[in-house]
């Protein structure tokens, strides 16, 4: 089980680091965080989930007031957010280890938009919801979240 996780990770990152040039700045993939810093999102065109490899939009927070109840859910590595994935629902984001995602993020203001691939993210003052092209999606704030 270690050596599979070994090898997923290793191969994450370097299809990370071979996605890396889709990002804003040079090596970097392209993010964004709330205004107060503690949401960050991003895209990685290669991102690795429990279904394999395909473009994802990472979300995850500094601080949250439920943070301690989902990291209960997983059962391997700590509870760093969620991932959303192209055509589901999205998933509690448990990694073993480091990502390796260089990420250039960029505050995205209250009431404003942002693309990632073929993901939509809109910030507002409650928290960021992000959706994909077949209506899944996602909405976090420190209090609270909902997955779709």
């Amino acid at each position: 089980m270690k050596v599979t996780l070994l090898i997923c990770t290793a191969v994450a990152l370097a299809l990370s680091a071979s996605a890396a040039a889709c990002g804003d700045g040079p090596g970097f993939l392209p993010g964004f965080k709330s205004p107060t810093g503690n949401i960050k999102c991003y895209y990685n065109p290669h991102g690795l989930t429990q279904r394999g490899f395909t473009p994802v939009v990472r979300c995850g927070l500094d601080q949250a007031d439920y943070a301690t109840r989902l990291q209960s859910y997983c059962q391997a590595g700590d509870w760093h957010g969620f991932t959303l994935t192209p055509t589901r629902r999205p998933l509690l984001r448990c990694p073993g280890g480091a990502s390796g995602d260089r990420v250039d993020f960029h505050t995205l203001a209250y009431g404003k938009t942002r693309q990632l691939g073929q993901f939509v993210c809109t910030s507002r003052s409650t928290g960021v919801t992000c959706v994909n092209r077949h209506g899944h999606g996602l909405f976090v704030s420190r209090q609270s979240y909902r997955l779709w």
